[in-house]
């Protein structure tokens, strides 16, 4: 059984529109949802980038039942682990119930190099990552932490308002190096990829079975030809790969690396259009590769309050009639 979630981008919407979306989307039957973390959209036409940190708390007031999770946040460069920390858990106790995830990646230079240090090599950022989860776990604990590391100092810091469950970590990976690395200290495996290697590599390097939760984009909307022709206007980005995209340093460069992308050439990466059979369709590598979640992303942002409706009345009980519906989508400390 698949648990299926509702992605407020923040690339699309501005902030109101998001706790908005978010009501609705609890509303409408999604299992949880989750939330990007940018500081630029991916392209000029999305036109939009608020913090997802106040929306996350804005959120969690206004919605009950739904899980919550960031998808993802970078604790690299952009801010302080320190900070990142203090951010979750005080989402985390506004959200109550044990429904906050952290869900943590090393992030793009798209959204960090607004604080003008520079972008490190792949390797160096996959270092930096590790340092920081070890840092948000022990203050995770509510006990001072004192470091000195390698990237980052931290002096006599300590969480006065956490959960006392703890905050659940989540810990995006893409191969056996990252894998290796996160799978022992996580509590939930984040992947773009729905890669079956992905799955199994965890598990075994985690010593257990844990949650696993992938993204599908897709582009509903009644007319099949301007809901292809949104896709490309608006997601074309996606068309260079997660290696390439990581490094791109603003809009305009995604803009230049994606213009030969042509609409045919992302119809053939998303699903677009009205046909809920090939929505459903579209998450089945996800299920069939492991994955436990599935978080949806509709493209367009003025089309959410729609797709929305359409969620309710027809895709939802579609997954979940082809998946199956879980009894529980909260992700717990393991």
């Amino acid at each position: 059984m698949v648990a299926f979630g509702y992605s407020l981008l923040c690339e699309q919407r501005g902030p109101r529109e998001l706790v908005a979306d978010a009501v609705a989307a609890e509303d409408a039957g999604f299992d949880f949802e989750v939330i990007s973390d940018h500081y630029f959209p991916w392209l000029d036409s999305q036109a939009h980038a608020p913090n997802a940190w106040p929306v996350l708390g804005a959120v969690a007031a206004a919605t009950e039942r739904v899980p919550l999770m960031t998808y993802v946040t970078c604790p690299i460069m952009r801010y302080h682990p320190a900070v990142v920390a203090h951010n979750a858990a005080t989402v985390a106790l506004l959200a109550g119930g044990e429904r906050f995830v952290l869900g943590l990646g090393a992030g793009e230079n798209l959204n960090e190099h607004v604080i003008g240090q520079g972008w490190p090599p792949v390797n160096v950022r996959h270092e930096m990552l590790g340092e920081a989860v070890e840092i948000i776990g022990e203050l995770f604990t509510g006990d001072y932490v004192n470091r000195s590391g390698t990237y980052y100092r931290v002096d006599s810091a300590k969480l006065w308002d956490v959960p006392d469950e703890g905050v659940p970590i989540a810990v995006a990976v893409s191969g056996r190096q990252s894998i290796e690395s996160f799978a022992p200290v996580a509590d939930a495996m984040v992947a773009v990829e729905p890669r079956p290697d992905l799955v199994q590599h965890f598990d075994e390097a985690a010593g257990m079975t844990l949650p696993k939760i992938g993204q599908q984009p897709i582009c509903w909307g009644t007319d099949p030809d301007e809901a292809v022709a949104r896709a490309h206007d608006q997601f074309r980005w996606f068309a260079g790969g997660w290696k390439v995209n990581a490094e791109l340093p603003g809009p305009a460069a995604f803009a230049s690396a994606t213009r030969f992308v042509r609409q045919e050439d992302v119809a053939e990466g998303l699903t677009c259009g009205p046909d809920v059979a090939a929505h459903v369709e579209a998450v089945r590598p996800f299920v069939a590769a492991g994955f436990t979640h599935v978080a949806l992303v509709q493209v367009g942002g003025e089309t959410q309050p729609d797709f929305l409706t359409f969620a309710e009345r027809e895709l939802l009980p579609a997954l979940h009639e082809e998946y199956g519906k879980p009894g529980d989508a909260r992700i717990k400390v393991r």
